[in-house]
């Protein structure tokens, strides 16, 4: 590389806004301190990949870019799979090789910790639990999980439909478990004549698909108290933003739980968060880690949601970054959208391997770099990097020594995670689980007391919880017209749930 390429990369990479420092341009093989690499704090709701072989360093690169993010002052969600992140929690630990290579990438080290929270699905492991309802979850999603073929899956949609338009509140698998089994009942069928009804064969899948997906544990995913997904927007009494992170070694083994819980957490922040339009940063940046279990045996239709919420929840200031060995792991569709690329080493063993790193090395911009040669060569900690400006455009590529993270490159120690966990003001809102009065108790009664009623047997929905709202809406339904026709309107419209992307909860809980 020429002193003028140099200047080249050092006039792209100089933002005039936020920056985060990912490390330093690669000279020969020693880094430039001279020469700094940053991502633009601006654009990172044009989304990101870090990818790279097992051992490359990208696991820390994404600790190196949350917690920089997280000073800056935008909360973090990182999913922790193998539970190599809850160091993010520790300051590191200094010493002198440490402080060396720090220096070398121009980089000032100094021991810091995020200001962190600790999630688990349903209470599984260490962390406050994450828990939705069925209702809320939606059946597209739940169809992913059940691995439902299409036809099933509009079955599904069918029972969603009967079960929002009856007012039978749908908290947990059970509830769903007891109308299926109410629908394909003597009694139940005539009820489905109006909407077209499903088969038995059909509903008996579902069921044995449903009864199996309870039996491995993800009964405890839903219920009460639901997550407001807004707790994931706070900051710090500093300022800096909180990184929420969600931890699950226990659920390693369920692959499409882990994916369609996380997508539900994306689709429920698109249909809650307002347009922001072009911010000086983000609201929030997710991390995907091990992001090949999201698209992993995923429906034509389920991959198009993907691309859709990708593609306008940066709209909403919300940035994905996705985090895997491979590019070819990530769909066309979507490693379209992601504008900031971090690529680690890939080795080439294999004629497959081969044809993958030359896929990579093409979805990079032309530079004075041979990629197919250069990425195989790459050390630990090295990356080859090109994001977008602030302009819209992408950076030259530039090889890249990766800056070392502050917090603490080892797993959180239990006990402090604990201790973490226990003083969250989060842990007496969602500690505890909340049984309603809901469709399985419903329908039960009526099985046992059979008695013809007037009208449909109502329930309250699932669990109001605190949303967000704006000063248009609250002035809206403040008018009293307005009022006096959603009261109106609320044996009918008003009791019918619409769905939004993924099938999920689209009305406002108030």
């Amino acid at each position: 590389m020429t002193e003028q390429d140099a200047q080249k990369v050092r006039e792209a990479y100089a933002f005039e806004g936020g920056r985060i420092s990912l490390g330093a341009l690669v000279e020969g093989e020693e880094p430039r301190a001279d020469v700094p690499v940053n991502l633009s704090l601006a654009m990172l709701n044009r989304h990101g990949l870090i990818a790279g072989a097992t051992g490359t360093g990208k696991t820390k690169t994404l600790q190196v870019i949350a917690e920089q993010i997280a000073a800056a002052g935008t909360p973090v969600f990182v999913a922790d799979m193998k539970g190599d992140l809850s160091g993010i929690a520790v300051p590191g630990e200094p010493s002198e090789k440490l402080t060396a290579r720090a220096a070398a990438r121009g980089q000032q080290w100094q021991a810091r910790a995020g200001v962190t929270e600790f999630y688990s699905l349903g209470g599984q492991g260490t962390g406050v639990p994450i828990r939705t309802t069925v209702s809320d979850f939606g059946p597209l999603l739940l169809s992913k999980v059940l691995e439902l073929n299409e036809t099933q899956e509009s079955s599904l949609e069918l029972i969603f439909h009967y079960a929002d338009s009856h007012g039978l509140g749908l908290l947990d698998l059970k509830d769903l478990r007891a109308l299926i089994q109410f629908l394909t009942s003597d009694e139940g069928k005539s009820e489905l004549k109006g909407i077209g009804g499903i088969s038995t064969a059909t509903a008996g899948v579902i069921l044995r698909e449903l009864t199996a997906f309870e039996a491995s544990g993800a009964d405890v995913f839903f219920g009460e108290p639901a997550f407001d997904t807004a707790d994931l927007l706070r900051t710090a009494p500093d300022g800096t933003g909180i990184i929420s992170c969600l931890e699950l070694p226990g659920v390693a083994q369920r692959p499409a739980l882990f994916s369609t819980f996380m997508m539900w957490l994306l689709a429920d922040l698109y249909q809650d968060l307002p347009e922001v339009g072009d911010a000086d940063k983000p609201k929030l940046v997710f991390f995907f880690d091990e992001a090949h279990l999201l698209f992993k045996d995923a429906s034509k239709g389920f991959l198009e949601q993907v691309v859709q919420t990708v593609r306008l929840i940066r709209s909403k200031g919300v940035g994905v970054f996705f985090i895997t060995q491979t590019p070819k792991d990530v769909p066309a569709d979507v490693l379209a959208q992601l504008g900031n690329r971090v690529q680690h080493a890939l080795r080439a063993y294999t004629p497959e391997d081969a044809k993958a790193l030359k896929a990579t090395a093409s979805t990079f911009p032309t530079s004075a770099y041979d990629l197919v040669e250069l990425i195989p060569s790459l050390g630990t900690g090295e990356a080859i990097v090109t994001v977008m400006s602030e302009d819209g455009a992408p950076t030259p590529v530039a090889r890249t020594a990766v800056r070392a993270p502050e917090s603490s490159m080892e797993p959180a120690p239990a006990e402090q995670m604990q201790r973490i966990v226990a003083a969250s003001p989060l842990a007496a809102r969602y500690g505890q689980v909340v049984d309603r009065e809901s469709a399985y108790e419903i329908l039960t009664r009526r099985a046992s007391q059979p008695e013809p009623v007037s009208e449909p047997e109502r329930v309250p929905e699932p669990a109001a919880r605190p949303r967000r709202s704006t000063k248009d809406n609250e002035g809206f339904l403040d008018n009293p017209a307005v009022r006096s026709f959603l009261r109106s309107a609320g044996t009918a419209i008003g009791r019918e749930v619409t769905r939004s992307l993924f099938g999920t909860r689209s009305r406002r809980r108030r």
